[in-house]
């Protein structure tokens, strides 16, 4: 019995070429096929600037520096995300502070928001989880009454919409991820996309070492001297990782049908079953993660008797504030939240990408039924 995958990738032919192509240019760094993925980047999110960056963290933590976020300060977010979320807080030297989370979507609680706020609250950073994007009419909101910046985490989240937005419209930025797993990808990489130009001008040269002019800028004509004017990191993305994803731009409507197609045959099969909870969306989802819920004391048994069928699954995710380190460093405890606890603790995510075939789909349906029924 052939394993079916977790995550297969899109890449197609000529994603490989066009890397082919770059490894016989000149620029191997960042250059003109990152700017050119930038240009098309932003055509598709609809907003003004796009800088492409090593990491979705990379992103997230430059937006908030170039926000004045640092020591002292406070970041509101979510313990249902990946540890990146929290921790790009804290490379700011700010506090990361949860809110708990939405028991029907495992989304920010944006009710639960206004509890948290301190003075030293100075930003928000919600998390648009499994392709699924938090209420941010309500948040913005809760945010302009408040003085607070927004920061959204879109590593789930490219092609979502709810109410009319689109992520980025309501915020200062929209962070990315291009990991191995993402809907776009060239294995590791991220973005910022913001409205702000001088927000993406400040993100720029934070980017890369502080320095006033990248490698492109520098070689391009006469010879120009560049200056450090800030203190910078290394996440720049480079024009070989750029080439992968140029053309996987124009194809991610079509590889969201298919997705789609696959969530359709999976709610048919899981919507109303005992023992199984559907995530619930609101609006335009983009799809990324298919995730059941299931009864916390069976969940590894039934994660195990899936790999036996030969089934690939992952856990997005357990709640980071009952992570070791997390709960060492901040003194948390599981009950301090209590609905991503459960959340984390019931979680099962199942294969789902363009490539996975329909008897594969149907392969996947009828391994979880089988396996959950000798578990419940």
């Amino acid at each position: 019995m052939m394993k079916i995958e977790f995550y297969k990738h899109n890449l197609e032919q000529s994603d490989i070429e066009n890397v082919c192509k770059t490894l016989r240019s000149i620029f191997l760094t960042t250059g003109p096929v990152t700017a050119e993925f930038e240009k098309r980047f932003c055509e598709y999110t609809g907003l003004g600037h796009t800088v492409a960056l090593n990491s979705c963290t990379a992103a997230l933590h430059l937006a908030l520096l170039a926000l004045g976020i640092g020591p002292g300060d406070e970041v509101i977010t979510t313990p249902m995300t990946f540890i990146a979320t929290a921790t790009a807080i804290m490379h700011t030297g700010a506090v990361p502070v949860f809110v708990d989370v939405e028991p029907a979507t495992g989304l920010l609680d944006v009710r639960r928001l206004e509890q948290a706020i301190t003075p030293r609250t100075k930003a928000v950073l919600p998390v648009h989880l499994y392709g699924n994007m938090v209420d941010m009419r309500a948040l913005n909101a809760v945010a302009e009454r408040h003085g607070l910046k927004i920061v959204e985490d879109c590593a789930h989240c490219i092609e979502a919409e709810r109410d009319g937005i689109r992520p980025g419209q309501l915020s200062a930025a929209a962070c990315y991820s291009f990991y191995a797993t993402k809907n776009l990808t060239c294995g590791e990489g991220g973005a910022l996309c913001t409205n702000d130009p001088a927000l993406a001008e400040r993100v720029n040269i934070l980017k890369l070492h502080g320095m006033s002019k990248d490698a492109a800028a520098r070689y391009s004509g006469k010879y120009k001297h560049w200056d450090m004017v800030l203190e910078g990191w290394k996440y720049n993305l480079s024009d070989i990782l750029s080439a992968l994803m140029v053309d996987q731009i124009s194809r991610l409507d079509g590889y969201l049908e298919k997705r789609a197609a696959i969530w359709e045959r999976y709610n048919q099969a899981f919507i109303g079953r005992p023992g199984l909870t559907v995530p619930s969306i609101h609006g335009k989802s983009a799809r990324h993660l298919y995730t059941l819920w299931v009864a916390p004391d069976q969940r590894d048994a039934i994660l195990h008797g899936l790999q036996d069928e030969g089934i690939g699954v992952a856990v997005n995710y357990r709640a980071i504030h009952t992570l070791t380190f997390f709960r060492e460093r901040f003194d948390f405890r599981p009950e301090d939240f209590p609905i991503a606890h459960d959340i984390g603790n019931r979680t099962i995510s199942l294969p789902l990408y363009p490539a996975l075939s329909d008897s594969e789909s149907e392969r996947v349906v009828a391994a979880v039924l089988k396996v959950l029924g000798t578990k419940a």
